[in-house]
Order: structure tokens, then sequence, then C-alpha cells
């Protein structure tokens, strides 16, 4: 029987003080220590436009602790995969913004497994310690670039999630740009493994409806002002007309940020991180 990729991040070995990540593409990602088990914004069904599958079905997400999902868009919130991964993994607790949470709970999750977050204290959720950091992103363009809460009566409905596991401390950007006072807000927070996206923006992109993102420079530049122990590009290689370039992240990294450590994951092969290292 062919080894899932859960199955495979799960026999990594691993010492205190080290987590396991893998990557299926765009924002999609596990990561593991100990008997704690992660995935941030999986996005595992088949889509028009996918340039590839998943590696990960939704059915082979077994032994979920915790499922996070940064905003609605169906790259981040894959409604279709939801309720398979509530199944395979009847102990996972959803973790999304709380102007959302419905749309979790009408996937057929249970509404006592979906706890809704916002910026500020964190909480202990399945083993995991988890602050949720805003975002600044849209639902379309319309209301882009900003943090949802004129959508959702003062609430962010754009989040990052910054997860402390197996004592390595995780930010998952979600989908975002630049915000005043952003660098600020993350870099006492001591992150060890920096996930952020690099396919930007641009006017023709946005007139046809793709609200964007960081592109590679200003995510080398955020990963270089929060220090972070190790870039990680994502969100850049499923869509053909919405493509980011990780060599020009390196490329800029090696000439204007060269303390900044970069990993440019392969998909479905788990790589390890320590505490405030480069990854191996």
């Amino acid at each position: 029987m062919t080894e899932t990729s859960i199955e495979r991040l799960a026999s990594v070995g691993l010492s205190d003080g080290e987590a396991a990540l893998s990557w299926f593409g765009q924002a999609s990602f596990a990561a593991r220590a100990g008997s704690v088990t992660a995935l941030f914004d999986p996005f595992l069904s088949p889509y028009d436009g996918r340039l590839h599958a998943s590696p990960l079905a939704p059915e082979e997400a077994v032994g979920i602790d915790v499922v996070l999902c940064s905003h609605e868009h169906v790259d981040h919130l894959d409604v279709p995969s939801i309720g398979a991964i509530a199944t395979a993994s009847p102990g996972a607790t959803f973790v999304v913004p709380s102007p959302i949470v419905d749309m979790v709970t009408e996937a057929g999750v249970p509404a006592d497994r979906v706890v809704g977050m916002q910026p500020g204290d964190p909480l202990d959720v399945g083993g995991l310690t988890v602050r949720a950091v805003p975002a600044c992103h849209g639902v379309t363009m319309d209301d882009a670039y900003g943090f949802g809460d004129t959508l959702s009566d003062g609430l962010i409905r754009f989040v990052g999630f910054v997860v402390d596991l197996g004592g390595v401390r995780i930010y998952h950007a979600g989908d975002t740009i630049h915000f005043d006072g952003m660098e600020e807000l993350l870099s006492p927070l001591g992150i060890d493994v920096a996930l952020l996206p690099i396919n930007g923006r641009d006017a023709e992109r946005e007139g046809r409806g793709i609200v964007g993102n960081m592109d590679h420079r200003e995510a080398a530049w955020l990963g270089s002002r929060i220090g972070a122990g190790v870039l990680v590009p994502m969100h850049y290689d499923l869509f053909a007309r919405n493509l980011g370039f990780p060599g020009a992240l390196v490329e800029t990294v090696g000439r204007e940020f060269p303390e900044v450590p970069v990993l440019v994951p392969a998909r479905d092969r788990p790589f390890v991180t320590t505490k405030r290292t480069s990854a191996t």
C-alpha cells in the first residue's frame, strides 16, 4: 500500500525542540511534533485550473489534531474537503476567524469542534498554543485591502496563525500584504519558521478580481525585520495566472537580506525545523 503524505510526515524522526513540516502546494502545510499534527489551509479537493493535484486526499487526513484555516477563499478554506477531513480525523478541532465559523459548521463539522479566533491572547487548542494575528486582504477587490472588519461587525475576518509546536514557533501568514505595524507585532514573538506568500499583486490581476499578497521582496524584507529563523515561501505555484517565483526570493535574499535563511521546499517532502535555526 502506498504511504500517504501524513504517514510520511509521521515517519520523520524528531528530537526535542524539532518540528517536521510538509508542503502540499499553495498555502497548504502539515506540521507535526511529538504526538500532535496540524494542517494549515488544507486545499485538497480537485478544482478547475489547478496546475497539480494535492498529494494528500481529504480522506487521507487521518490523525489530525488541529485544522487551521486563515480565511474563506477556496484555496484556504476548502469547503468540499472539510467534512471529509472531519470524518477522517474525528478528534480534530477546526480553528478559523470568528466571522466564518458558520461556513465550517455548514460544511458538516459539529459546532463543538469549531473554534473562532480573533487577534489577542493565545489559546490552547488540541495540544497546540495558537495565536491569531491580523492579515490584510479582501474577500473581493471591492473590500481589499483591509482586515475585513467592515464586513464582519468590527471583527477581523482575515488572519494568520502563530503556533507553538514542539518548542518551534511557526507563523503561517495566510493571505496578506504588509500593513502598518506588522513587523512590530511579529518581531517580539520570536518566529522560528515564517511561511509567507510571495505571489504579489499587480493591476492586471487585480482587474481580474484577484486580491494579491506580498511579493518576494516584501517577504524577504519582512523575514529580515522579524528575525525569522527560516523563511519558507508559499502561495505561488498552483494557478497559472497567479504565480510567484521562489528563485526571485532566493536572489533577493542573497543580494539584500543575506541574514535570512530561506528554504524552498519540494511538495510532499517533509523537512525538519528547530528553534531559531535554518531548516534541514
